[in-house]
């Protein structure tokens, strides 16, 4: 079998200002509409023994078949994951489904991409950024298809079957 890095289900972009960049994407591509989440703080660490944090805004919108979050990034630790927080105009990562989330990261890691943060959301859900900038350029998140994820990506899909452009912008 193949090492495949899964199936794109979200591309991430950094920005500035969440609500203005939301705003602003979907009137230049025609996403949307997006749905802010502000100051989402995750229970983190890096590698090893060392801190994380990952404090952010983001805002989920759909584009075609693919969601994209926009991100604000408020603080983040360690060092090596701030290092990829600091660059605009470009994707910072792309999300995908995995079956085990233990498993998925020991092949990452096993491939030469190591994680530069694991974190928990309030909802118990693991998630991690592993380090693939040196083939694709960009980080890679994975995490398992959990209820409350589906339900979110079920609830951007959602409403933009039929969008009509209005109200581009909209608290979760």
């Amino acid at each position: 079998m193949r090492p495949t890095l899964g199936t794109i289900a979200q591309l991430a972009y950094l920005v500035d200002d969440v609500a203005v960049a939301a705003e602003r994407f979907s009137e230049r591509t025609g996403a949307g509409p997006f749905f802010l989440r502000r100051n989402v703080i995750d229970h983190a660490h890096g590698a090893g023994a060392e801190a994380g944090e990952f404090d952010h805004s983001s805002a989920y919108g759909q584009w075609g078949s693919v969601q994209v979050e926009l991100v604000e990034v408020h603080s983040a630790a360690p060092a090596a994951f701030a290092a990829t927080t600091t660059s605009r105009g470009r994707v910072h990562h792309v999300a995908t489904f995995v079956p085990s989330f233990a498993g998925e990261q020991a092949r990452l890691d096993a491939l030469g991409y190591p994680a530069l943060l694991t974190a928990t959301t309030s909802s118990g859900n693991a998630f991690a950024f592993h380090d693939t900038r040196s083939d694709v350029g960009h980080l890679v998140e994975i995490y398992e298809p959990a209820p409350s994820i589906l339900a979110l990506y079920a609830k951007v899909a959602a409403a933009a079957d039929g969008w009509d452009g209005r109200r581009p912008v909209r608290e979760f």
